[in-house]
């Protein structure tokens, strides 16, 4: 294939790695896990800064690895991105030329590495900072400037590292969504560490869940945190997702199902996804009235107590204008008694439209 081929084994004091992973060309794999998993170490073998005691690894048809014959390509010669954190540039230098330094490593004329770096920072909305040096750019505008020079070298595979967690709550969803139509331009085959659920769903072709350094969960990236299989990605999820198409007023489902929430940078027509707390869910044994906007028919299939709160799991028995499957809704234990809520009863849940937050997704 001419994506990405890694099989590794690496063994530490307390630690061991052992993975299979394959990344088609053009594909978004998001890693998730928790602390101590083994995504540092899976980045660490990818980028060349660590050498397992067994592997092979191949990028792009490249074989970049492989402890059997002992081929070891160093990580200034792997042709791998890196989009970090923190940005990373380097401070005596322009924009501009941070961006140029990647091609013109490679052998490329200034001219044309310069015609390159211009292109991609007008593509990624930086056009403009240019002859700026990192120190009198926001911290936003640092990050628009890494990926330009993360996407320079056109890298046969791009490794994000956790890309938005430095980033203030404000300038997240634009970055994101900047990340997520700038990929999808250049077609980038990329792995995406992360701890964000949003972030996977908005980025991500599939997901792959990492424990203890192994592969414990993967599939597509709406699947798995719609309906996780691992503790890990459902404690990562705790969202509730509804996929459908964008509508300018919100979403709809392919079930017609219309959904009425905040839009965050979404094209009408596009795929998207609606997310929301449960917390921000109520639960009513009949169709309540007057300020939701949403309200959805469903069977409560499980309830689960968590501690001051019990989280109402439902299933749709049918599709419909009405029905919706797999939310959840957390409610106090008095409300659970009140309204008499078991398993197998069909009740109704609404959720306001401030709560909802429309996002496209690929």
């Amino acid at each position: 294939m001419s994506g990405v081929e890694l099989t590794a084994r690496l063994e530490r004091a307390g630690f061991a790695l052992d993975v299979d992973l394959s990344v088609a060309e053009g594909e978004v794999v998001a890693v998730l896990g928790p602390n101590g998993a083994g995504k540092s170490t899976l980045l660490g073998i990818l980028s060349g800064l660590l050498r397992p005691d067994d592997g092979r690894l191949r990028v792009a048809g490249r074989p970049l690895l492989d402890t059997a014959d002992g081929t070891f390509v160093p990580p200034h010669r792997r042709g791998i991105g890196l989009l970090a954190q923190e940005a990373l540039l380097f401070p005596h230098l322009s924009a501009l030329a941070n961006v140029a330094f990647g091609p013109r490593a490679q052998g490329a004329g200034r001219g044309a590495a310069e015609e390159r770096a211009r292109g991609l920072l007008a593509a990624v909305g930086a056009a403009e900072l240019a002859d700026r040096r990192p120190a009198q750019l926001s911290g936003g505008q640092q990050r628009r400037v890494a990926l330009a020079r993360a996407l320079a070298p056109e890298p046969g595979l791009l490794l994000l590292d956790e890309p938005l967690a430095a980033l203030d709550v404000d300038a997240t969803p634009a970055m994101r969504t900047l990340l997520r139509r700038v990929i999808a331009d250049a077609k980038q085959t990329a792995l995406l560490v992360t701890h964000d659920a949003l972030d996977a769903l908005v980025l991500a072709d599939r997901v792959v869940v990492l424990d203890r350094g192994r592969i414990v969960e993967q599939g597509p990236a709406r699947e798995v945190l719609a309906r996780p299989r691992s503790p890990f990605s459902a404690r990562i999820a705790g969202l509730d997702l509804v996929p459908g198409t964008a509508d300018g007023t919100g979403l709809r489902t392919a079930d017609g199902v219309e959904l009425h929430g905040h839009a965050v940078e979404v094209v009408t027509g596009e795929a998207a996804v609606a997310v929301f707390p449960p917390s921000a869910v109520s639960v009513h044994a009949e169709r309540p009235e007057g300020s939701p906007r949403n309200v959805f028919r469903v069977r409560v299939a499980a309830l689960e107590p968590r501690g001051d709160t019990v989280r109402v799991r439902a299933a749709a028995p049918a599709s419909g204008p009405d029905w919706v499957d797999g939310l959840a809704a957390d409610v106090t234990p008095a409300a659970v008694a009140d309204l008499g809520v078991e398993p197998g009863h069909a009740m109704w849940f609404a959720v306001k439209a401030t709560e909802v937050a429309v996002h496209g997704m690929k």
